[in-house]
């Protein structure tokens, strides 16, 4: 009750949007012969695919050890189940520790700035495709363990990479759903991978080589294709590109100047990291992704795993993958255009979140997931439909409602750094021994899903609150100028009284 009553009193201004102050800030924007709706269109249609693709080969790379697992990549690398699941967590110890250079400028988004994205998201591509490439060729442990560490720091620029070239076409109403959009690529990249795990297994003994060994080289080879032929397909920066008219270029960037900070020549201050650090709402941020990475991760590197448990031969269990990955993919598109639509994000993530713990429940009830595998299958199809959509909305959060490129970037930092904490210790909780029904792993995700709701509902309650207490000081000082300057009381960006938190 208390959260539906902070959020009427924002009734007259919709979440997320800023309260712009003076006509002369639009200048540029009202008037314009450009159709904003077409623009719109237009720069999905060049953008969205483009990006999504890199991201869809990224996940592919770094779960379709799950699909190489079922073919026999353990016996011929002499692995233990343990050894198996460090493996899996020097990833995501690569992923973090690089995660947070890249988001304090260094080095990957100072390079991404200090270049083009038409040369660095590629070039992050081509190198984490020849890494994973590699994955292929391993020969004994240390080597995967080896492969496995820095594939995770290769890959860690995409993501934060493309939340940030985000900022520079769309304004901040306008990115959440794309990001959402952009994220659906993870869960299709598991419906792909069962697929092709399928089909690449069948080479095993082509060349000499076992199939899971075919399921890398094959799978990296097409991500090193797709990296060169990006160099021609990613778009540089509005004012650079040559598919928009002088009206569209002009137009972009008043409309992003009037909107946010996108457009502004920030130089880097500490003292702006520091606003990020003492800020609650970062940290909620940042546990919001934490509690649904140990679930999204858990699932992505298990449920081959998960599901071969139950009876079914590996081939059957790759196929068996598809479907619920396909359901999680067509969910986080609705939920993203809902969402959208309505303005809002946490009932959505809170919804969703329900939805993958529903999941979960299924699984831990049936006693025995072999001689019913049917309940414990459906049972995935609700952790995935929920699990993906309320992750893609907790990741687009920040992009949203963190103003000044600098704290955002922390902002951003944070979140990911968190977050992944979870997926270092969800690839320790499948281990071989609570096979088939893993009630260690099934429990801690279905644990941390209920934490995220907490962790969400926390969230909505400040973020309503505060704009409260803004929507209430505007009242009291109507001539208060633009979220872009420093307001009377010293505050400026999110924390200047226009400034409009998206709940």
């Amino acid at each position: 009750m208390v959260l539906e009553k902070a959020d009427r009193d924002l009734a007259e201004s919709r979440p997320g949007v800023s309260t712009i102050s003076s006509d002369s800030e639009i200048e540029g924007v009202t008037g314009s012969p450009v159709n904003e709706k077409a623009l719109l269109r237009k720069l999905d249609l060049r953008l969205l695919p483009a990006v999504s693709v890199l991201y869809l080969l990224s996940f592919l790379d770094r779960s379709n050890v799950a699909n190489a697992r079922l073919e026999g990549l353990t016996t011929d690398l002499h692995m233990t189940g343990n050894q198996y699941l460090t493996g899996l967590t020097l990833y995501f110890i690569g992923y973090v520790l690089l995660s947070l250079a890249n988001e304090y400028q260094i080095p990957c988004n100072i390079v991404l700035k200090r270049t083009t994205p038409k040369l660095w998201l590629p070039t992050l591509t081509l190198t984490w495709g020849v890494v994973a490439t590699l994955m292929g060729v391993t020969q004994n442990l240390a080597g995967f363990f080896a492969v496995r560490f820095f594939l995770g720091m290769t890959e860690s620029g995409l993501f934060p990479g493309v939340v940030f070239y985000f900022s520079m076409w769309y304004k901040r109403k306008e990115r959440q759903y794309r990001i959402a959009l952009f994220f659906s690529a993870a869960s299709l990249a598991g419906a792909f991978g069962g697929i092709l795990a399928w089909g690449i297994a069948h080479m095993g003994g082509v060349g000499g080589l076992n199939g899971w060994r075919w399921i890398f080289i094959l799978e990296g080879i097409l991500t090193v294709v797709v990296s060169l032929a990006a160099y021609f397909f990613i778009s540089n920066y509005p004012l650079t590109t040559s598919w928009l008219s002088d009206e569209e270029k002009s137009y972009i960037h008043a409309r992003l100047k009037a909107d946010s900070d996108a457009a502004h020549d920030e130089k880097f201050n500490w003292g702006d990291v520091w606003l990020a650090v003492e800020d609650p709402k970062c940290w909620l941020y940042g546990l919001a992704f934490h509690t649904l990475s140990l679930p999204l991760y858990t699932l992505s590197l298990f449920l081959p795993t998960i599901i071969k448990a139950m009876g079914y031969t590996a081939a059957q269990s790759q196929l068996l993958t598809v479907p619920p990955y396909a359901i999680a993919t067509i969910f986080t598109v609705i939920w993203a255009v809902v969402s959208e639509k309505s303005g809002r994000r946490a009932p959505f993530i809170i919804a969703s979140s329900g939805i993958g713990i529903l999941g979960y429940i299924i699984l831990l009830a049936n006693p025995s997931p072999t001689k019913r595998p049917g309940v414990s299958y459906l049972g995935t199809f609700f952790a995935a439909a929920g699990i993906y959509p309320s992750t893609a909305l907790a990741l687009s959060w920040p992009a949203n409602n963190v103003s000044g490129q600098t704290k955002r970037a922390t902002a951003n930092a944070m979140q990911i750094s968190i977050g992944n904490l979870g997926a270092v210790l969800g690839t320790q909780l499948y281990r071989p021994n609570t096979s088939p029904k893993y009630v260690l792993g099934h429990s801690f995700a279905l644990g941390y899903l209920a934490m995220n709701i907490v962790v969400i509902s926390t969230l909505w309650y400040i973020l309503a609150h505060e704009n409260r207490k803004k929507r209430l000081y505007l009242e009291q000082n109507p001539s208060t100028g633009s979220f872009h300057d420093i307001s009377e009381d010293g505050l400026k960006g999110d924390r200047h009284p226009r400034w409009r938190f998206n709940v």
